[in-house]
Formats: C-alpha cells, sequence, structure tokens
C-alpha cells in the first residue's frame, strides 16, 4: 500500500494527499475540537472520528462530531478537484455509528473553483456585523449551496422570526451556562494565550472569541468571574441583532449519516458566503439542548426533522483565528 503512495502520478502522490487533508482539517469542528483522523489508501482517503476529542457536554450523541467530519469531506471533495481528483464518498458503519467516511479519487480534469479559494479564508465570525439586509441573489447561491440530500436549509431574515429563535438561542444558553459539566469542558478548550493557541493548534483561541490574549492563570480567573448566562445572553442578543439572518439545516431523519451530510451542507454555505464576503458564526444552542430541539422544530414547522445547525450570517469584520494542529498529527 505504501508503495503505491509513492508513484509520481497525482491519483498516488503521498504530497498531493497530504496537501488534500491539511484542506480538510480547515473545516469547521465544534470548540474546534478537530475530531477527525485520516487514513491514506491507494486511490482513497478516510476520514474517521477521533473519539477521544468528542465533547459529551455539549455533544452528548455525538452529532456534532459527525457533522464536523461532513464538514472536513466537504473540504477535501472541493480541494480534490483543484488537484485533478474526483472524489466519491462511501459510509462504512457499524450498527447505528459511522466508523468512517471513505473518499475515493479518480482523475479528472482539474476545476479551479471560488469555493476551494474560500477555504483557507472560511471561520466562524463571532464579531459584530453590520445589520444591513443581503441581497435576493446572494440569499440564492446560500440556499443553494446549504441544501443536499435530505438535508433542507430554512433562511430567516425577518425582524420578528428573528426575535423568536433568539428566544430560543437564549433559552438554550442559559441552560448550558448554568450546567457545570458544560462550562468545565468549555474551559477546556479555550486557548487564553497565543503560546497556549500554538502549542496545542486546537480549541478556541481566547482572541478568535472577541476576548484579549492574557496569562492561562488570568484567563481563567476572569472566565470564572465574567462568564454568566446574563453576560453571555447579552452579547448573543447584540450578535443577532447586528445580523442579517439567520440559516438552520434540518436532517429529514435523525441518524448520523445525515448528520455527516448537514456537516457538508454548512461547509458550503459557508465556503459560499465567504466569496460573498458575508461572515458566519454557529449559535447552536437551541439545537444542542435536547429539550430545545422539538420546540425549534415546532416554530419552524418541520414536523419530526432534526434541526441540525444554528448559524448567524451577514457583513462584517473577521477575527483573529482559531488554530490547527500539523497534518502529521492527523494521519492515523
Amino acid at each position: 500500500m505504501t508503495a503505491n503512495l509513492e508513484k509520481t502520478t497525482t491519483i498516488g502522490n503521498r504530497s498531493v494527499y497530504h496537501e488534500l487533508v491539511r484542506y480538510a482539517t480547515l473545516a469547521a469542528s465544534s470548540h474546534n475540537t478537530q475530531c477527525w483522523q485520516f487514513k491514506l489508501a491507494d486511490r482513497q482517503i478516510s476520514i474517521l472520528p477521533d473519539l477521544t476529542r468528542r465533547c459529551p457536554a455539549v455533544d452528548p450523541d455525538n452529532h456534532h462530531l459527525y457533522a464536523s467530519l461532513g464538514c472536513a469531506t466537504e473540504n477535501l471533495l472541493i480541494a480534490a478537484k483543484t488537484h485533478g481528483l474526483e472524489g466519491t464518498v462511501g459510509l462504512q458503519t457499524k450498527g447505528d455509528a459511522v466508523t468512517a467516511i471513505h473518499v475515493h479519487l479518480a482523475e479528472c480534469t482539474l476545476v479551479h473553483s471560488l469555493l476551494f479559494d474560500a477555504i483557507a479564508e472560511r471561520q466562524s465570525a463571532r464579531s459584530i456585523y453590520d445589520g444591513q439586509p443581503l441581497k435576493n441573489e446572494d440569499l440564492e447561491l446560500l440556499k443553494r449551496a446549504g441544501t443536499g440530500d435530505g438535508v433542507s436549509l430554512i433562511l430567516l431574515t425577518e425582524k420578528q422570526a428573528l426575535e423568536a429563535v433568539l428566544g430560543y438561542i437564549t433559552k438554550g444558553n442559559t441552560t448550558q451556562v448554568n450546567d457545570p459539566a458544560f462550562v468545565k469542558e468549555l474551559k477546556s478548550w479555550i486557548r487564553f494565550t497565543l503560546t497556549e493557541a500554538v502549542k496545542k493548534g486546537d480549541g478556541l483561541f481566547s482572541r478568535s472569541t472577541g476576548n484579549p490574549a492574557v496569562p492561562h492563570w488570568l484567563g481563567s480567573l476572569l472566565f470564572d468571574f465574567a462568564f454568566s448566562a446574563k453576560s453571555e445572553n447579552k452579547k448573543i442578543a447584540k450578535q443577532v441583532h447586528s445580523s442579517a439572518g439567520i440559516a438552520i439545516f434540518v436532517s429529514d431523519k435523525n441518524d448520523p449519516a445525515h448528520w455527516i451530510e448537514s456537516g457538508r451542507c454548512y461547509q458550503r454555505f459557508a465556503l459560499q458566503a465567504e466569496t460573498l464576503d458575508i461572515r458566519t458564526a454557529f449559535l447552536n444552542q437551541p439545537v444542542e439542548v435536547a429539550a430545545l430541539r422539538p420546540q425549534l422544530a415546532s416554530y419552524l414547522g418541520i414536523g419530526e426533522r432534526r434541526p441540525d445547525l444554528v448559524v448567524r450570517f451577514g457583513h462584517g469584520p473577521k477575527m483573529p483565528r482559531s488554530l490547527r494542529r500539523p497534518v502529521e498529527a492527523v494521519i492515523a
């Protein structure tokens, strides 16, 4: 197998495979846990869940973990086309779990796309946006990009709808902030200094969340003192009120295969947004709190389908980036 990877053709060039993995790791993941591993084979790159990086408090059913794998898959497929490779996706399952996503690669005509250019630029920008509405043609492009096989996208732009969803977000946020296990888990993924962020290469760099970079001991104390439902809800309200709209991704079925597809749809949506100079950021609290999901679903009128991801969008400034681990650290 290793010998095949050392071929000089594109299909078997190890350096090309490593480059595709690098682009895949630039995808979104909950708390920037980077909960994936990659396995290289001849004509195939497999994406595997890294369960050591799961977040049981915020993501007890591994929904976000699987969605993150979908995000990485979409990046890999887009990057592959720019390297003259066409990828087809197959899922390996064991019971109800997906144990691997296999991306089979075949040579094709090189296709360079704006979505590929956006991979390195996309971020979850927790900044305040300008509050201006988007053009209808931009909304249509976002809707098209964020729709997939068994996954639909609801775009909310009317003030009344945004206020209603904000209510669910703040309820979810209050529940989470009052849960010691959630707070402990979140804090464990915050990197308070640039040195810490660079050393670990994962987690939420303090400045990317709009907070200053400070020594770890001080950041830890400030977090314990300032992190409250009241302060976070106030911040969230400002973020929503400054946004052009909220996107909600909805799965037809509540299973890992659809969660993966939802992640792929989000990633395309976010990359399409980046090509239009539109910022995006997650506000997943009402889909993370199990008791709130059916309430949000009822408001949206989607029946038994699962609301997967909640994302605000609009024009606004970028933020400092959370970092990524080196490719060598994620190849199994």
